[in-house]
């Protein structure tokens, strides 16, 4: 059995590897070299090579005037006449013809108290004022009749026709006629005043507007009681608080220091925070004069040259405190750069414009200075990021990273 085993046993002929030929090593070869090349291109393209750090600026959009600016502040819009609409008397709030943001006239009734009571006074002083007109007509139609008698018993008595008795009876008559007219006219003045009260009482609860204005805050609501002192659980002083848009200044604080910069008179520039996009045109209305000892600042008041609707008080805002006016034709913004990204390249001005990690070169045609920037009249749109100081190797198609400030 083991010899069997044995020759059973055989010894695998395997081919042997064929060499390769000349012309399959060449191929190989060109392949190798086609890799390197193709390698050595796409780092040459900057495809394979690593990103480059760059710091960027925005394009952004600038008005001509922070050019002429010389001094900045902040503030808030605050309407100068201001009032808190309420009552005289005390009463329940009947009627309310307003709301916030309500555009109301000089003179015009916003909101009526309860004022049955004081109508039915209003009514009684107008019929005593009937009953003493009457009384006074009677009066005088007395005082006629005593004045003709005795004008006759004058007469009468001078011819010795009459007694003196008789004449001094109607004397008296006549006396007691003037007083009685005079009486009768003290009262239709007495009821006339009383009249007038009543009617001064009714005005009372009619709110009516001092000036014309625009609701701030609606204070109180139909069925609330509204008393002057607001001293009463649950009741309100105030109906209404209506402010004259027409009175709408901004208050800045101005450092001690830079006082000297400011004069009333002087051209500003304003800018709300919830109008971001516009400027408005201003001028100093007027230096407060007191200093504020905790924060070392002087407060100075910006009159708003051009009414807006948009411009509501308390808003927060910048004032930028100018030089000169702003021209016409400067009232627009414009495209600037920084200075620090215009590289010159072939005799023209380029920027290096990233967007998606990797640099575009772009011509640009620019125009004057503003301030520390510059304008661009093509080639970019505001909020496309540029390089600042670009590398003189920096071209199109590599690729960068931002630097972390």
């Amino acid at each position: 059995m083991a010899d069997e085993d044995l020759s059973r046993l055989k010894i695998a002929k395997t081919k042997a590897a064929p060499v390769p030929s000349r012309k399959r090593r060449a191929w190989r070869y060109g392949i190798a070299g086609l890799v390197l090349l193709s390698a050595i291109f796409l780092y040459t393209a900057g495809v394979l090579r690593p990103a480059t750090e760059v710091q960027v600026a925005s394009v952004v959009q600038v008005y001509p005037s922070q050019g002429l600016t010389i001094l900045n502040a902040s503030g808030y819009v605050v309407a100068q006449r201001k009032s808190a609409l309420a009552s005289k008397v005390t009463g329940r709030l009947v009627w309310l013809g307003v709301e916030e943001g309500s555009r109301i006239k000089k003179g015009e009734v916003i909101a009526r108290l309860e004022s049955k009571d004081v109508e039915a006074a209003e009514r009684q002083a107008r019929a005593n004022l009937n009953n003493a007109r009457a009384n006074l007509d009677s009066a005088r139609a007395e005082l006629n009749d005593a004045t003709l008698a005795l004008n006759r018993n004058k007469e009468l008595v001078g011819k010795g026709l009459i007694a003196q008795a008789d004449y001094d009876t109607v004397f008296a008559r006549y006396q007691k006629a003037v007083a009685g007219a005079a009486a009768a006219e003290a009262a239709v003045r007495a009821a006339t005043a009383a009249l007038e009260a009543a009617k001064v009482a009714i005005e009372y609860t009619q709110i009516r507007a001092p000036f014309d204005g625009v609701v701030l805050t609606k204070n109180a609501d139909v069925g609330d009681i509204v008393t002057p002192i607001g001293a009463a659980a649950n009741a309100k002083s105030a109906v209404v608080t209506i402010a004259d848009m027409d009175s709408l200044r901004v208050e800045a604080d101005v450092s001690e220091s830079n006082l000297e910069k400011v004069k009333v008179g002087q051209p500003c520039e304003i800018q709300l925070d919830a109008l971001p996009e516009t400027r408005f045109r201003g001028e100093v209305h007027m230096i407060v004069p007191t200093a504020d000892r905790t924060k070392a600042t002087v407060l100075v008041k910006v009159r708003f040259l051009d009414k807006d609707e948009r411009v509501l008080p308390e808003m927060s805002a910048k004032v930028a405190f100018l030089s000169r006016p702003v021209t016409s034709g400067e009232e627009k913004p414009r495209t600037a750069v920084s200075k620090g990204a215009i590289a010159r390249k072939s005799g023209a001005d380029v920027l290096y414009v990233v967007s998606g990690g990797r640099v575009t070169e772009k011509p640009v045609r620019l125009g004057g200075n503003i301030g520390d920037m510059v304008e661009v009249l093509e080639g970019v749109s505001a909020g496309e990021r540029v390089v600042l100081n670009p590398s003189p190797a920096l071209r199109s198609g590599l690729p960068v990273k931002i630097a972390v400030k």
